[in-house]
């Protein structure tokens, strides 16, 4: 899981770095696919319940599962890029939300609460906490900012299979779940908009939209529980921000 979310944290900084003003969704799945495969991977969404693409990317309204389609970015728009890789077996799933040139201030803050309420999640996964305590970390980041989380999708437990239990919302109360122990690993990954915490499917069957049409932000990371605490597995290079973080991703 260490090798697939190496390849998974390249791929996905590097399909970042394409999503520009005019660039095509289609370009940046492709780019994706030929990262990963070239990395000796696979694309673990691919074929998941007849999902047909690599990548899921979500633009704007659009909280997760975008199909990768014709639409060409904007300046301002935020579009979710959601990346899973299957490595010798193993599964790894991150996702992060950027915007495309100058956005709005309302959306920088959007991004900015989505990505720290994530890491208020990851700081609570130790040995013997509870998924409650997680689960309440991170709506405190998210609510505490005044924004609210999407409560009709959750994160998940991830390693033989792409999406495995427990499921894990984004809500709940400390103290409450099932306790961690060394070697679980599992997808954290807040979704967080401006108002209603509830979605609609789009027509195509797959794209998950804001209920009132409004901004969505996607952060994602794959993290193990070890005696120490928690390592990171698909942490992109750059990304260490927390000063606890040590140089082999966990928390010390």
């Amino acid at each position: 899981m260490r090798r697939a979310g190496r390849l998974l944290a390249a791929t996905l900084a590097a399909v970042a770095k394409k999503a520009t003003a005019g660039t095509s969704l289609v370009e940046l799945e492709r780019e994706a696919e030929k990262l990963i495969r070239k990395g000796g991977g696979k694309p673990a969404f691919k074929g998941y319940k007849g999902y047909p693409y690599a990548t899921c990317l979500s633009v704007n309204e659009e909280v997760v599962h975008g199909l990768p389609r014709q639409y060409r970015l904007s300046e301002g728009d935020l579009v979710g890029i959601d990346i899973g890789v299957v490595f010798d077996g193993w599964y790894v799933d991150s996702a992060f939300t950027v915007g495309v040139g100058k956005i709005s201030a309302a959306n920088e803050r959007l991004l900015s609460v989505t990505k720290k309420a994530l890491w208020a999640g990851i700081k609570q996964v130790k040995p013997g906490r509870r998924l409650g305590d997680i689960q309440a970390a991170i709506q405190q980041a998210v609510e505490r900012a005044g924004f609210t989380v999407i409560k009709d999708l959750c994160g998940h437990g991830i390693g033989r299979s792409l999406q495995e239990d427990p499921q894990i919302p984004n809500f709940g109360k400390k103290g409450t779940g099932p306790s961690l122990a060394v070697g679980d690993t599992f997808s954290l990954e807040p979704m967080v908009t401006f108002s209603s915490a509830h979605t609609a499917t789009k027509p195509d069957g797959w794209t998950v939209m804001t209920l009132d049409g409004k901004n969505a932000a996607h952060f994602e990371h794959t993290v193990a529980v070890t005696k120490d605490g928690v390592e990171v597995l698909t942490l992109r290079k750059g990304e260490r921000e927390d000063r606890r973080l040590d140089a082999t991703n966990r928390f010390v």
